[in-house]
């Protein structure tokens, strides 16, 4: 004999069943017209579609296995789409349907220590991204009223950048030189000196090798870096349209934390990539070519990219966005299309001389041609007293070098000259992925203006300038918190000139010509 069925679990049964029948009867069918066009051809990494004629300019649409592709040219019969995927398996007559929004990408803290694709697809094994908002990959810049100067310095950690050719927060410095001068390494290094300075980065890796971009997210997950950067990635093999949307979705990301009142630092690695990316895209839609084939609107492309940097109010939360582009050179021609499209639209250049290169001056920078135009206001005021002349100084022994390698006889003050300029090099120099602290940097450019260096061996400077780094770790703190805000006294400069005198003493030589460091007792042994 079989129980009662308890009541509780009746009336629960009542219940849904009555919610059920309610939801049936409000439902009401509705007819929603759906645009499906077919593909008519297709060819390296563009297609065309007719079929669709409500679609919209950067549109993006569905093919066949999940690939994507955005809508580039409307024309009144088909629309040239560029393809943002493997479009192997696509062939002529194929279905194409419409998303009736444009292209966006995931953004949020999620995407902190992560290395994705510019579809938001995670490329470093981890689980795929999870946040509750989505930009679009084109967005306006910033208006002019909305902006606020730039004032508040983006420390490199680099002695000849931060000195000679200051970067401030929401400034675009475009980075320029020859194939392997260590472009990325100035780029990849300012990343690691964000450490602990509260600076979201961004590095957008465009049409690069592989092997490279491991090799680089390898070294920012080996100084810990990752905690704040954002690794978007497109390789060399990789279809054209993701090259040329990289740097747009990348932008988006990043301009999520600067609207959140936070600074932020994105590396485009690099633009001539994107540039080609996006001839080859216009050239396969028969867009009509200009200048060295390019579009007659790449600056267009370029210009509406990097006028999204700057730095907000603070109504709209003093968030500020810095921008570091790179662009390659070919034999030194700063003057060709591309390097000159964006040294007009970025705010100053930091030129990577391959001469230098191969003297083994690193960083390779080429202080006479390059130039900061708007990061000198928001240098620190004690890099203003002790660097202020150094750029001429630098600039003079430059010429009296070439001058002087004619073997003319010198004179004594230009002896004095030559070999000051020779402490100026040996000091700007710096091992790559190795940033200075700015008490560091200011004890050094102290030591140097003040003459510290002149009379020690060129051979014994590396050792030199490690221990005034030493003695900056002893700078009292009043003297440190000094350096953001106020001008160095004379006292100031007076403290710091004797610790580094104290610390130089012992590498200085004596009159026998030799270092009056005590020998070694492998020396006493021998």
């Amino acid at each position: 004999m079989t129980k009662p069925q308890p009541e509780p679990l009746r009336i629960v049964f009542d219940s849904l069943f009555g919610d059920l029948a309610s939801a049936r009867e409000a439902f009401v069918a509705e007819l929603r017209p759906r645009e499906i066009g077919i593909i008519t051809s297709v060819s390296t990494g563009v297609a065309k579609v007719s079929g669709l004629p409500g679609a919209g300019s950067q549109e993006l649409l569905h093919f066949p296995a999940g690939l994507s592709g955005l809508a580039f040219n409307v024309d009144e019969t088909e629309i040239g789409v560029v393809l943002l995927g493997d479009y192997a398996h696509l062939n002529a007559g194929d279905e194409v349907t419409r998303t009736g929004r444009v292209m966006d990408v995931v953004v949020g803290d999620a995407l902190l220590g992560r290395v994705i694709d510019p579809l938001g697809r995670p490329l470093d094994g981890g689980r795929p991204v999870s946040a509750d908002r989505r930009l679009p990959i084109e967005r306006p810049a910033a208006a002019i009223i909305d902006r606020a100067p730039v004032s508040v310095p983006l420390q490199s950690g680099l002695k000849v950048i931060d000195a000679l050719i200051p970067i401030g927060r929401g400034q675009r410095e475009l980075i320029l030189g020859d194939r392997q001068t260590g472009k990325t390494a100035i780029a990849v290094g300012t990343i690691l000196n964000q450490r602990d300075q509260d600076v979201v980065c961004v590095y957008c890796a465009i049409g690069q090798r592989a092997s490279a971009v491991a090799k680089t997210v390898a070294t920012l997950r080996a100084h810990g870096a990752m905690d704040y950067t954002v690794v978007v990635v497109t390789e060399g093999n990789a279809a054209p349209g993701l090259s040329y949307i990289a740097p747009y979705a990348a932008t988006s990301i990043a301009e999520y934390f600067m609207e959140a009142g936070r600074d932020v630092l994105i590396v485009y690695d690099d633009l001539t990539q994107h540039a080609r990316s996006y001839r080859e895209l216009s050239l396969l839609l028969r867009r009509p070519p200009g200048r060295e084939a390019f579009p007659g609107d790449i600056f267009y492309i370029h210009s509406r990219l990097l006028e999204r940097s700057t730095h907000l109010g603070t109504d709209l939360g003093g968030g500020s966005l810095s921008a570091l582009p790179i662009i390659e050179t070919e034999a030194q021609d700063i003057s060709a299309y591309i390097p000159t499209n964006l040294i007009s639209i970025t705010d100053g250049q930091i030129y990577l001389s391959p001469t230098l290169f191969e003297l083994g001056v690193l960083p390779a920078v080429d202080v006479g041609k390059s130039v900061s135009r708007v990061g000198g206001k928001a240098q620190r005021a004690a890099y203003r007293a002790v660097a202020g002349d150094l750029k001429l100084a630098y600039a003079q022994f430059e010429e009296l070098e070439s001058f002087s390698r004619f073997g003319a006889r010198l004179d004594d003050d230009t002896r004095a000259t030559i070999a000051h300029g020779d402490r100026i090099r040996a000091c700007l120099k710096q091992p790559e992925f190795a940033p200075v602290p700015v008490a560091g940097q200011i004890a050094i450019l102290t030591s140097l203006t003040a003459g510290l260096f002149d009379p020690v061996p060129l051979d014994a400077m590396p050792e030199a300038e490690k221990a005034v780094l030493r003695a900056a770790q002893t700078i009292p703190d009043a003297v440190c918190r000094r350096f953001d805000t106020d001008d160095l006294s004379d006292e100031d400069r007076a403290v710091m000139t004797e610790l580094c005198r104290a610390a130089l003493a012992a590498l200085q030589p004596t009159e026998a010509g030799l270092p009056s460091t005590p020998p070694s007792k492998t020396a006493n042994a021998q």
